[in-house]
């Protein structure tokens, strides 16, 4: 903690004695008046530059002279001005978007360029980018266009999950303004929270993590939702042919005080015939999900602005069955239901304060609550016609967990100079555990039974300090220090985490760049290997099981070709120490022991080669990656001690996204998968047992040599995606038309085993999703 103390003082005196003149501000959406994340600011003479951060602020100092900076942002036309610099200045600078994406906005990119950046392994994906791409069932997705970046996998067929160079879900951060989404999942899986039309930014970090972020070992997935029109009412909605959803933005106060809402819900409880309610009728008979976000903002002068936000997100299963017979002395009637729901809410509010044009701060307090629950019940009478007495009996099980978060925390970013962006900051995080409680009730018993585990209490704290430091003209490091400790009954965990990423300018357009982070992370997820229901259950490290870590260095180049072309080579290596699994045969529904006793510790690593080539201009963009990675897992009490790759393990991984603005009316978009098939495990031989299980003759031991000993069918899958926009004065009306598996590629979605009379026991694969064409309609006002 001296370190800490001692940094911040250094931060104060360099704040005390900078003397130079410095011009800061906000970089807006000119129509919206939107804060712009990441926009450039550069000055071209003196070639130097500044970012705007989450907030849309920046600042740049300079000596004073006579200036010529450019403002620029992707998807927009750059804007530049000459000011004869005498004295600090605040510029609000408001940017045009740009109505075709050509080729002219080039000049403005330089202190943007990939190799410019210290930073390694992250991806900023425009929104509207975003939009062009295909979709599942119409429904346009931020994270399953987050899987289709090199070194990111989706798990199974259609799901929203992510597993970054080889990790598993519970080692993402998501953020959402800068709250954790600790399940951000609907339909089983197949989409995401996000409403794409509430969102402003979204940015995959997954190494060479900055020392701001902490708590998960994989990838940081931060995504900002929009503050709201400033100017006028805007809104926009759209009907698909699973769910409807709607965005409505405007001023409170012009300029001064904003609002937005959007609001989304499925109706496939109305559509039993689609697909998917299909494909999910072994699960429910009635299902939807709904999502709300709001948000407002209040700007109290140019020093001060409040923020409130607030998500509300769930999905719903029911399903239930009858049954009766009748004979000679006795009417019998069964009635069985079941229920499954599970959700998040968030909520935030924060205060953004600008101390001085160099020292901006932020101050947040958060909610986060996740929850699972689920409801059986059966219920049985009998009617004796001889006698008149009438039998009822019922049983019934309630099974609920969740983990629920209070936070706060503050941050700083101080620009003392063009050399130096330093940030600084503490964060605190109270868990409350729920890692499972289950009722029991029954007629036959007097009172029911309730099998809890205990709420489970933890406190975490951070506290990090970094600087992004210009040493020299080619030479820029990124060094920083995330410190982290964790409270949970009388055990107590600390952690220095170093963070360090570095670029080297080769020449003006290829840079060599290096990163090494150490990560600590204190929960874990508990997550059954079979696939269909959100049955993930939260837990803390405890004094038996301690936290998860992991060390990742990375090493690789960068090159801007042609003005046009962004090319990254990297190749990066992960160790990982105290990841669990369940034990063979463990589950959540073992509810008689404590789930410490359910799972086993152990290593994983993983280590591969990613390329990335990138085109963001002009009419024609998109990308192309390629990974070439192994994953790994080791647990002393599973698979005989011996390594074994991890269920993700993906040899090949192979990805094409690219859209084209054919003219201001028709978009096109394209994306083409291909990944080698996921590990499973398989037996290869089978006995008789001492006594047959069923007295058959069938053979009912199983010999596995090793664990995920077999690989599915490669997988591969062609999506198209065109938008057809008819502007009407100030109403815009879309029509999507996306098709899912263009040539309907039956991909394996699992594998199981089934009797043959001739044959006898075959393997046969389930795919779940043939060709699959959609329709959206949208309205934008």
């Amino acid at each position: 903690m001296r370190y800490f103390i001692a940094t911040l003082f250094l931060l104060f005196s360099l704040l005390l004695s900078a003397q130079k003149i410095t011009i800061s501000g906000y970089v807006r959406d000119a129509e919206s008046g939107e804060n712009l994340i990441g926009a450039t600011i550069y000055e071209v003479k003196k070639q130097q530059g500044a970012t705007t951060n989450v907030y849309g602020f920046y600042s740049l100092t300079l000596n004073p002279d006579t200036l010529s900076l450019t403002y620029s942002y992707v998807g927009y036309q750059p804007q530049s001005i000459r000011l004869a610099l005498r004295k600090d200045t605040v510029i609000i600078l408001k940017l045009q978007i740009a109505t075709v994406l050509n080729e002219v906005i080039v000049s403005a990119d330089k202190a943007d360029k990939i190799q410019e950046s210290t930073r390694m392994s992250t991806f900023t994906i425009p929104v509207y980018q975003i939009k062009r791409l295909p979709a599942l069932m119409g429904e346009t997705d931020v994270i399953k266009v987050l899987q289709l970046l090199p070194g990111v996998q989706g798990g199974s067929e259609g799901s929203s999950g992510l597993y970054v160079r080889g990790g598993g879900p519970d080692q993402n951060l998501i953020l959402l303004d800068g709250v954790p989404v600790y399940n951000a999942s609907h339909l089983y899986g197949f989409f995401s929270t996000f409403n794409a039309d509430a969102i402003n930014h979204v940015e995959l970090v997954k190494g060479g993590f900055p020392a701001r972020y902490g708590g998960r070992l994989s990838s940081v997935v931060d995504i900002s939702m929009k503050e709201g029109n400033q100017t006028k009412l805007h809104g926009q909605g759209s009907i698909g042919i699973i769910a409807s959803k709607f965005v409505i933005e405007g001023p409170i106060v012009k300029d001064r005080t904003t609002f937005i809402v959007s609001a989304r819900r499925s109706y496939l409880n109305l559509l039993k015939a689609s697909i998917i309610s299909k494909q999910a009728s072994d699960i429910a008979d009635d299902y939807y999900f709904y999502d709300l976000n709001a948000k407002i903002n209040h700007r109290i002068n140019n020093r001060n602005r409040v923020y409130l936000s607030a998500y509300a997100g769930s999905d719903k299963a029911s399903s239930g069955s009858k049954e009766a017979f009748t004979n000679t002395d006795i009417d019998y009637t069964s009635k069985s239901s079941a229920q499954l729901k599970w959700g998040n809410i968030i909520t935030a509010a924060r205060w953004n304060h600008v101390f001085n044009k160099k020292l901006f701060s932020n101050l947040s307090a958060t909610f986060s609550q996740y929850q699972l629950k689920t409801l059986n019940e059966i219920s049985n009478t009998t009617t004796y016609r001889s006698s008149g007495v009438v039998e009822n009996k019922f049983y019934s099980y309630n099974y609920q967990s969740g983990i629920r978060d209070f936070a706060g925390r503050i941050d700083f970013d101080f620009i003392p100079s063009p050399a130096h962006y330093i940030r600084f900051g503490t964060h605190l995080i109270i868990h409350d555990f729920t890692p499972g409680v289950l009722a029991l009730k029954s007629s036959e018993e007097l009172t029911g039974q309730n099998i809890s585990a205990n709420h489970l209490f933890a406190n975490e704290l951070s506290a990090y300090a970094e600087d992004d430091w210009a040493i020299t003209s080619k030479l820029k490091v990124n060094a920083g220090l995330h410190a982290s400790a964790f409270f949970v009954d009388e055990k107590h965990y600390s952690s220095l985490q170093p963070r360090i990423a570095a670029r080297f300018l080769l020449s003006q357009d290829w840079s060599l760049k290096a990163s090494y982070a150490a990560m600590q992370q204190y929960i874990h997820l508990l997550t059954n290997a079979g696939i269909g229901l959100p049955t993930d259950l939260w837990v803390p490290a405890t004094a038996k099981i301690g936290p998860q870590s992991s060390r990742q260095g990375a090493l690789g180049f960068a090159r801007t070709f042609k003005d046009e072309y962004e090319i990254s080579l990297e190749g990066y290596y992960k160790d990982m120490s105290n990841v669990i699994e369940y034990k063979d045969g463990a589950s959540y529904l073992s509810v008689d022991k404590d789930w410490q006793t359910k799972v086993e510790i152990g290593r994983g690593n993983s280590y591969g080669t990613e390329l990335f080539i990138q085109k963001k201009i002009g009419k024609v963009n998109g990308w192309v990656g390629y990974t070439l990675s192994w994953t790994n897992r080791q647990f002393d009490n599973l698979n005989g001690g011996r390594w074994f790759p991890y269920r993700y393990d993906r040899r090949h991984d192979a990805k094409i996204a690219v859209s084209y603005l054919l003219n201001d009316k028709i978009d096109l978009g394209l994306t083409w998968v291909y990944g080698t098939g996921n590990a499973v495990t398989l037996p290869l031989d089978q006995y008789d047992g001492a006594v047959s299980s069923n007295n058959s003759g069938i053979p009912n031991v199983l010999y596995y040599a090793n664990r995920n000993n077999f690989r599915m069918r490669d997988y591969h899958r062609l999506d198209l995606n065109a938008n057809y926009i008819i502007q009407r004065k100030q109403i815009e009306h879309r029509f999507t038309l996306s098709i899912y598996n263009v040539y309907s590629r039956q991909n394996p979605f699992y594998l199981k085993f089934e009797q043959d009379i001739k044959l006898g026991s075959i393997l046969r694969q389930v795919s779940l999703f043939p060709i699959l064409p959609s329709f959206t309609y949208s309205i934008k006002f």
